[in-house]
């Protein structure tokens, strides 16, 4: 039960940065400033925050033009989902 909250706690502290990085890249878009790299997004997204980026870019409209956040993202989420599932039905019970 422990391992579930801090596991849930994890992803939405990793989704409130994915979140705050895409609306801080989409200002620094609009202002022509230096901007976050994708492998960053990627990398964010990978370690738990797809979430925070995938509602990051649905309220910013950052990165939808591209694709491979367009369905990267959304597998990311599910491969996460599948992997607590597992997790919590084969290891934690």
């Amino acid at each position: 039960m422990i391992i579930t909250w801090v596991l849930l706690i994890y992803v939405m502290i990793l989704s409130g940065i994915g979140f705050i990085l895409m609306g801080v890249d989409k200002k620094r878009a609009r202002s022509n400033h230096w901007r976050i790299q994708e492998s960053t997004f990627w990398k964010v997204a990978w370690l738990g925050g797809a979430t925070g980026n995938w509602l990051g870019m649905s309220v910013f409209r950052h990165k939808t033009k591209h694709k491979s956040f367009v369905i990267g993202t959304p597998a990311i989420i599910l491969v996460h989902l599948v992997l607590f599932v597992v997790i919590k039905t084969r290891l934690l019970s």
